[in-house]
């Protein structure tokens, strides 16, 4: 009897030790008293008196426990074992593909070899890829903005060019000294050049000279001539203002021939008057209007021109006008 205790204590505490399972509490009813007799035996040991035997409850789990253990430990030494095989295996494949590699190197096999299994690595980028991905990122207004840019560069270089070639080429035009030895009469020399288009009119224009409301004496006839002179130098102008106001060479009325469209709708060339400022101090006045110097006015039938602060009105009529 002794010994057959002993021996179930003994697989009991084997057991207990294998397996740590949460501590059981067991519940006890608050009416039933705790006994505290203490039924011990003369024959048996002291570890077996002081200990009690485990309720169902507590066996049932202790033996899942175990079961859960048991399970548990073969499932961690087949992942390890598995993690070990797969980096062997690893380890050799890499192995291989060198001793291939280095074996193989020579041949077109092994070329054709390392391409298919060569690593695929980014191709690298040049300068005008990176350039052109900068230009992708950056906004539609900055593109445009930088587009402007070069563009006006290219153009203001391209100017520059045209400038140089410009200057490089030979002048054939009339120098200033050559121009004013060619337009002096009697020694002095003339503000302005005759246009090619000057011509002698066909229309008998007049100009009638009045002072304070009244004529004075016969009117100039100026259509025997391309142009007429106006200016206080007596050895070049063709009709002399002596008036202190007025400048040496003062205005020109200048023949033009011209194309001129009719009431029919046709073109037509006609020769008309026109009247032009040499740039004189107090100006040049057609019907109370000051003109700008260096400039052709058209005159009509009975335009009023005056000269300076002169208080001489000159009245364009022709032998058709009708007063």
């Amino acid at each position: 009897m002794t010994s057959a205790v002993e021996r179930r204590e003994r697989r009991r505490m084997v057991s207990s030790d294998r397996s740590t399972p949460p501590p059981v509490r067991v519940r006890h009813s608050p009416h039933r008293k705790a006994s505290s007799r203490r039924d011990v035996s003369p024959g048996y040991p002291k570890s077996s008196r002081m200990s009690r035997s485990p309720s169902p409850r507590t066996k049932r789990l202790r033996r899942a426990q175990a079961e859960r253990d048991t399970h548990r430990v073969p499932d961690r030494e087949l992942e390890r074992s598995s993690g070990r095989e797969d980096i062997d295996k690893g380890r050799y494949k890499e192995r291989k593909l060198l001793k291939e590699n280095n074996d193989g190197s020579r041949s077109p096999e092994g070329r054709s070899y390392r391409e298919r299994h060569r690593s695929r690595s980014p191709a690298r980028v040049s300068a005008a890829g990176v350039r052109n991905e900068v230009e992708r990122k950056t906004s539609p207004a900055e593109y445009s903005r930088n587009n402007e840019d070069d563009s006006l560069a290219k153009m203001k270089e391209a100017e520059k060019a045209l400038e140089a070639k410009e200057k490089q080429k030979p002048s054939f035009e009339l120098s200033g000294k050559l121009a004013e030895e060619t337009n002096k009469v009697r020694g002095i020399t003339l503000l302005f050049n005759e246009p090619a288009d000057a011509r002698k009119p066909d229309i008998r224009w007049r100009l009638y000279v009045f002072k304070a409301g009244e004529m004075l004496n016969e009117p100039l006839y100026v259509h025997r001539q391309t142009c007429y002179l106006f200016g206080r130098e007596r050895r070049v102008a063709d009709i002399p203002t002596d008036h202190p106001s007025c400048s040496k060479q003062h205005a020109v009325i200048q023949y033009r021939l011209v194309e001129k469209e009719q009431p029919d709708g046709l073109m037509s060339k006609q020769v008309r008057p026109y009247l032009m400022d040499l740039g004189s101090t107090n100006g040049t006045f057609v019907n109370d209007n000051r003109i700008e110097p260096q400039r052709y006015y058209e005159l009509f039938e009975k335009d009023t021109i005056k000269f300076g602060n002169s208080s001489r009105e000159y009245v364009l009529l022709h032998e058709n006008s009708t007063t």
